[in-house]
């Protein structure tokens, strides 16, 4: 029976998500399957994979034959170096922990390479959300200036306007006791 290691879609229509799955060549797509080793779902931003990396493992060193977008999961994911790394050991090449000790240097690697970009990434982001923070700050700040201006422009004619309106009251009080206006007593 030919295995293959293949995606199987899941999910609704524009957002597909994958099992992984060990399956033989001649069952459909999202048919019979002999086992599930893991997930991909590239609607996330990186696309994230879930690997069973033992099994996975195992069904590549029995010779299933992945598809080229599993051959890339499974490479991305180190399964393809370890089945390298295992044949050096059966000729004879290299001990096992001598195996695992460059895998894991492998692994060191890969890991720091993304975790520098990612920080990276985070602190050029972090910066921009300060500089664009203290721009709208500063544009508040401006904002707010103007409008207690205006606040106290419009209450400075209020002022004047019922001071006026007092005077007047105050004038056509007078005139109605027969009194001179108090402007006019005064010169």
């Amino acid at each position: 029976m030919a295995t293959k290691i293949r995606l199987a879609r899941h999910g609704h229509k524009d957002y597909a998500f994958y099992h992984i799955v060990v399956a033989d060549s001649r069952s459909p797509r999202d048919g019979k399957i002999i086992e599930r080793i893991g997930s991909f779902n590239p609607n996330t931003n990186p696309a994230a994979v879930i690997l069973n990396f033992d099994r996975a493992l195992y069904w590549v060193g029995v010779g299933a034959q992945p598809t080229d977008t599993v051959r890339t999961i499974l490479s991305n994911e180190g399964v393809l170096l370890m089945k390298h790394l295992n044949g050096g050991v059966a000729k004879g090449a290299f001990s096992q922990e001598e195996a695992q000790k460059r895998f894991d240097a492998w692994k060191a690697q890969k890991d720091a390479k993304n975790g520098k970009i990612s920080a990276a990434e985070a602190e050029k982001k972090v910066a921009a959300a300060k500089a664009l923070h203290a721009q709208e700050v500063e544009a508040n700040k401006a904002k707010a200036a103007a409008i207690a201006e205006k606040r106290a422009a419009a209450a400075a004619e209020l002022a004047a306007a019922a001071q006026e309106a007092a005077q007047e009251a105050a004038a056509a009080e007078a005139e109605a006791k027969g009194e001179a206006p108090a402007e006019e007593a005064e010169a």
